[in-house]
């Protein structure tokens, strides 16, 4: 016959034995690691300590996968990732921070020393622009100034990030 406090004592006995593995496991693998500090290895220094050979990707025919496009990735991801790409090396003019949609081309002049034109911003603010002068938000130039109308040369990128020129026209406002 067991007596009362024996199953008690059975059973603190097994926790303690059961923390006490634990314990023991726990600092012979907190003793075995070792945290070691690998600074960043140039091309070359990785190269060399992999195997890997430094031929071509190309010529090992790896090229050929690496330009094809992952089917799971979202084209949203592709397009930011196209977006950070454009980096800017000047600081922007406040003309290259406004979409075309937002300026209404005003008035331009026509004269053997140059053409001119201005443009009005939202807040109702006129700009004059010439041939060269940036523009809009998509890295537009002004390429020519007729009368009644500017082209303006932009960059746009679709979804793959294939960059595409065009030349938007912006035509004088018309008032009846």
């Amino acid at each position: 016959m067991r007596r009362p406090g024996q199953k008690r004592k059975r059973n603190s006995f097994l926790i303690t034995a059961f923390l006490a593995c634990l314990f023991f496991m726990g600092t012979e693998a907190w003793a075995t690691t070792k945290m070691i500090y690998k600074a960043p290895r140039s091309l070359k220094d990785t190269s060399l300590a992999t195997g890997i050979s430094q031929k071509p990707l190309r010529s090992r025919g790896i090229g050929k996968k690496a330009e094809k496009t992952d089917p799971f990735k979202s084209f949203l991801s592709l397009q930011e990732e196209a977006n950070e790409k454009k980096t800017k090396k000047r600081p922007r003019t406040y003309l290259e921070t406004l979409d075309l949609s937002q300026l209404d081309l005003i008035a331009t002049i026509i004269d053997r020393r140059g053409n001119w034109a201005m443009v009005r911003d939202a807040k109702g603010v006129g700009h004059v622009i010439r041939k060269g002068t940036r523009i809009g938000t998509n890295e537009g130039v002004v390429r020519e100034i007729r009368e009644g109308a500017v082209v303006i040369r932009e960059k746009h990128a679709d979804f793959m990030g294939k960059v595409t020129i065009k030349d938007v026209v912006k035509k004088m406002l018309t008032r009846r």
